[in-house]
């Protein structure tokens, strides 16, 4: 044994050996090459075929991409620059950029007012912050708080309003919540979430609108004559800075046109005199760029200020005549003859004539004139009320600037609907998989009935739905925002396709699951929400992701009706002479940023699977 101890003892090493650096075919971009590109022969082969056909594509389109138009003005100019270095060969010698660095403004806000981006830019950062306790953990957890709170702080900044319209949403909130419990606490649960959507109904479809109304009256009447002081003297003020910017316009007009019409148009490749003519008129060309946008601004403001001076004008005698006009109108009304007696609108007027024509009955002319003097006896007091309460609110409004829907465009209209409809889309496609899933019949049939509807029709069907039908099934002279309708549209479209994508996952789960959150003594809510649809969700995370991506890039359909999404501002900008014929800049720009905000949201759900992952490999 001593001797065999002897033997071997030399080979047992004493000392540690120093670390080495691993081959470098092993590590790095070579390692990693190695690994993913060359490891075998027929990969080797189609990765030198791939790589010959992206260096070709590059080769092919750079040169285009490399364009030295940015300062462009029209795409008359981008060609002469072109000519001039040589590079004629129509759209194909190079890309006109100079589109981008005129319109990329309204590309991305439409034409919502540019003294007033900042409210739509708060929104967007704090929509991150709203977000952030929802996507991500180890935040604090008070954050939820203004993320329940965000949904009425999103709509007032980009639309505006006072400052108490937002506050009566947060009280009717807050009081539906207090009679649901107050209800559920003396009877059952049922019958608190029934009375809690019955005061919810109630408070926004009427207490909120007189609320707000008496609000502004007392306001307005008490600002009134200060508000028309403030009025006048801003309207001489903005009257002689309108003056000044139009002749300081015209002066920076001439002295562009001098710089270039001195250098005619190239015939071909020459000196640089063309491009360096271009360059010169730069800086005076994004002067007049800025000087027409302040004139744009105190051009708006001073329509705005004068229609407010109108208003308050007429504001006396308006309230003077109103009890004389609603009298006239009732006497009418109660004068009517039997026959007429039960019209009370336009709509109701048209359909008697029409039948009055196809001969179904018969109505005297006298009683027809009778009636259409009524009708516009009452539409004169609903059009004075209406002018009164606009006064009063233009007054009294202690918040925003109001802004119109039709202001709005660009990725400004589809970040607004897709965001909108994103988050309301999951929570009502979890009802809608639950309740496809349901033991009662009645709830049952419903939701798959609504699932197969939505599913089963174009979502381009429901926006022409939501624009030219909606009004028909609505009261006379509800004012319905087209954007609200496009994004319950939308809403109801992507929550269809999100409940199947659930119930996927909730299909993928093992009988298992739920015997043990029976065995744990667990009501039906109390498992869905700790332990099925935890689960359910995790699974069908990349089926949710694509579903928000493909109605992200819905929103584009909107153009169809007249919302100037990217893609309608990019025609609209096409029609322009001066940028009539640029196309693929128009749209690349526009495929840039929905790549940007898609590839975002795939992203995140990867690293969403990634954190989640609980199996073992």
């Amino acid at each position: 044994m001593s001797n065999l101890h002897a033997d071997t003892v030399a080979y047992v090493r004493d000392t540690m050996l120093e670390q080495r650096e691993p081959p470098l075919s092993t590590v790095g971009i070579l390692g990693w090459g190695k690994k993913n590109l060359f490891t075998g022969p027929f990969n080797t082969i189609v990765t030198i075929l791939c790589t010959v056909f992206v260096a070709y594509v590059l080769w092919m389109l750079l040169p285009w991409f490399i364009s030295p138009t940015w300062q462009a003005a029209s795409l008359y100019e981008c060609q002469g620059i072109l000519r001039e270095l040589g590079r004629d060969g129509g759209h194909f010698g190079g890309a006109c950029w100079g589109v981008i660095r005129d319109r990329w403004v309204q590309l991305l806000a439409g034409f919502y007012p540019s003294d007033l981006y900042w409210r739509p830019l708060l929104a967007l950062a704090l929509l991150g912050v709203a977000i952030a306790p929802v996507l991500f953990t180890r935040l604090p957890r008070k954050l939820v708080w203004f993320t329940a709170v965000y949904p009425v702080v999103f709509p007032w900044l980009l639309w505006g309003g006072a400052v108490w319209v937002p506050l009566l949403v947060i009280a009717g909130v807050m009081l539906s919540v207090f009679v649901y419990k107050l209800v559920g606490r003396f009877s059952s649960p049922l019958f608190g979430i029934i009375a809690g959507v019955l005061f919810a109904v109630f408070w926004f479809t009427w207490a909120t609108g007189a609320i707000s109304t008496t609000i502004d009256r007392v306001v307005g009447s008490a600002r009134i004559e200060s508000v028309l002081a403030e009025t006048d003297a801003q309207i001489a003020e903005l009257t002689a800075e309108s003056v000044a910017l139009e002749a300081e316009i015209d002066a920076t007009e001439a002295r562009i046109l001098e710089i270039i019409s001195s250098v005619s148009e190239p015939e071909g490749a020459g000196d640089g005199a063309y491009l360096d003519a271009i360059q010169r008129a730069a800086p005076d060309r994004a002067i007049l760029a800025d000087l027409r946008d302040e004139l744009f601004v105190v051009g708006g403001e001073l329509g705005r200020l004068r229609a407010l001076k109108r208003q308050i004008d007429d504001l006396p005698a308006q309230i003077s005549m109103l009890p004389d006009l609603e009298e006239e109108a009732i006497e009418l009304r109660q004068a009517l003859p039997d026959s007429v007696k039960d019209v009370h609108s336009e709509v109701a007027m048209d359909t008697l004539q029409a039948q009055i024509l196809q001969g179904d009955i018969d109505v005297p002319t006298e009683d027809l004139n009778a009636l259409k003097k009524t009708l516009a006896a009452e539409k004169n007091v609903a059009d004075t009320e209406r002018a009164i309460r606009s006064t009063y609110n233009d007054v009294a409004r202690i918040g925003l600037e109001p802004v119109s829907s039709r202001r709005f465009g660009g990725m400004l209209v589809s970040i607004t609907i897709g965001v909108v409809a994103i988050a309301c889309s999951l929570p009502l496609g979890i009802v809608l998989a639950l309740g496809r899933q349901s033991d009662l019949l009645i709830v049952k049939s419903l939701c798959v009935g609504f699932i197969e509807l939505m599913r089963g029709v174009p979502l381009i069907t429901l926006l022409f739905v939501a624009s030219t039908l909606l009004n028909v099934f609505l009261p006379p002279g509800t004012n319905f925002d087209i954007i609200l309708r496009v994004i319950i549209m939308a809403t109801l479209f992507a929550s269809a396709y999100m409940a199947e994508v659930i119930r996927g996952g909730l299909a993928a789960l093992s009988k298992g699951q739920y015997e043990g959150a029976d065995s744990l003594g667990l009501n039906y809510w109390q498992a869905q929400r700790l332990i099925i649809m935890p689960q359910a969700l995790k699974i069908s995370i990349p089926g949710i992701v694509s579903t928000f991506i493909g109605l992200f890039k819905d929103t584009t359909l909107v153009s169809v009706i007249g919302i100037l999404d990217p893609l309608g501002l990019s025609t609209s900008i096409r029609s322009d002479q001066a940028w009539n014929g640029v196309v693929w800049e128009l749209y690349g720009f526009i495929a840039l940023l929905f790549f940007i905000c898609c590839f975002s949201m795939s992203r995140y759900s990867m690293y969403l699977e990634r954190k989640l992952q609980t199996g073992h490999r």
